[in-house]
């Protein structure tokens, strides 16, 4: 439920669209890898056997959460609602990579989670700055905001390509190692889960890239946008180590890698290499 994991995932769109911005970006920077984390760091060496029983049952079910959560996204008119959405598709790719059982999935799970808090976090924020001006997320109310306000328009692009997984972002390193993790898993022994989750890559991309295309492009058709003001000095002060991390991440991730790189060969020697009680 925590996670939140297809089909337990129906609490999530209401908590964010109700919660006040700041709200938003606890839940989906922090809370909801609580879930992921007691995964890896209670459920799988704890129940070492249960968990290789169920892998291919969790990949499933996450695989179910990208595609359905990303075609969710696609319908959405609400930008928060959005946003929200993509969080089912990007923890299901989280939990892809743990059930995966190798290095790469493992350590692309991890990268994963903190990528998700960035650029989820990023675009709840921005969401929420541009709702204090308008006091609407409806993506039908905008249109050719880029010519009012370049600078949110670009905070918006950058962190909008680094959700899609954008080479570079910091978003294509873990969803790489995921999906690579996936293919060469022995636990789920099948092909099939990579493919379908890399649909969730390009459905992504198609969502995110709609709703900035219908904000940022076109004509200014709503004439209350022309006293739009673009972002001030705190909201850039805040919004600019994120970026930093972004591309920190996607440009240099062997310096997040190499920290992850001795915990996830113990969590997966754990699992398939569990202790053996001695009886006396």
């Amino acid at each position: 439920i925590k996670v939140p994991l297809f089909p337990f995932h129906t609490w999530l769109p209401d908590a964010h669209v109700q919660a006040p911005t700041a709200g938003s970006v606890i839940l989906a920077g922090v809370l909801l890898k609580m879930g992921t984390y007691g995964l890896l760091r209670y459920n799988l060496p704890l129940f070492p056997a249960a968990s290789l029983h169920f892998a291919s049952f969790m990949s499933i079910l996450a695989v179910i959460g990208i595609i359905y959560g990303a075609l969710v996204a696609m319908v959405q008119t609400d930008m928060k609602k959005l946003v929200a959405y993509t969080s089912v598709a990007h923890l299901g790719f989280v939990v892809l990579g743990i059930f995966a059982l190798n290095q790469e999935a493992i350590q692309g799970a991890i990268i994963q989670m903190i990528n998700h808090g960035l650029s989820t976090g990023a675009l709840f924020l921005l969401v929420g700055m541009i709702y204090e001006r308008t006091h609407t997320r409806e993506i039908s109310y905008y249109g050719g905001i880029a010519k009012i306000v370049p600078v949110y328009s670009f905070f918006l692009m950058v962190v909008s390509l680094s959700s899609i997984g954008l080479p570079g972002l910091n978003g294509f390193v873990g969803e790489f190692l995921i999906l690579l993790g996936s293919f060469k898993s022995t636990v789920l022994n099948s092909w099939w889960y990579t493919v379908f989750a890399s649909t969730g890559v390009i459905f992504a991309a198609v969502y995110l890239l709609w709703m900035y295309k219908r904000v940022v492009f076109g004509k200014v058709v709503n004439p209350k946008l022309d006293d739009l003001t673009d972002l001030n000095k705190r909201e850039i002060f805040v919004l600019v180590p994120i970026i930093i991390f972004i591309v920190w991440i996607g440009v240099y991730p062997s310096t997040f890698l190499n920290v992850s790189e001795k915990t996830s060969d113990r969590i997966i020697e754990q699992v398939l290499e569990p202790p053996k009680a001695e009886l006396k």
